[in-house]
């Protein structure tokens, strides 16, 4: 039995570090945090292979460089969240599925193809997203530095 727990864990681990390359791929050129996906999927790799090990420090640097540096100013923090709510929201009006208007050029069967399943895929990068801004918000905010500065 202690073996087939030790695959499934394995297999387990993969599938979900390949899954999140994969997603961190997509959120390279989509919007998301793409390289805070990547750093993800690879540490769930490195647990297996020793090849994602060596990859796991430069990529850490990038990922929480990129994530510090979104964290800069206010302007950089309010349209990133801005652009998530919108993902969130952009998702569920998709899945709604509301009439075509008037003024839509193309055929009915092109308003907002896909339904549910795409205005999931845009309500879970959406929520990702507003999950990386928080991780990044209390990790690196220049505010939040301040605080802790005056702590000590």
């Amino acid at each position: 039995m202690d073996i087939f727990k030790r695959h499934a864990k394995r297999i387990v681990l993969e599938g979900l570090g390949w899954l999140l390359v994969a997603a961190s791929i997509a959120a390279l050129v989509l919007p998301g945090p793409g390289l805070l996906l990547l750093f993800a999927g690879m540490a769930l790799l490195a647990t297996q292979y020793e090849w994602a090990e060596r990859r796991l420090a430069p990529l850490r640097r990038a990922a929480l460089g990129t994530a510090r540096q979104s964290m800069q100013s206010w302007p950089r923090i309010v349209s990133a969240t801005l652009i998530s709510c919108l993902l969130v929201g952009a998702g569920i009006l998709w899945g709604l599925q509301p009439a075509v208007p008037g003024w839509w050029p193309l055929t009915e069967k092109w308003w907002l193809p896909g339904g549910w399943a795409t205005g999931g895929t845009l309500i879970f990068s959406g929520i990702i997203a507003l999950g990386m801004l928080l991780y990044s918000y209390f990790a690196f905010s220049p505010a939040r530095a301040k605080h802790k500065r005056s702590m000590k």
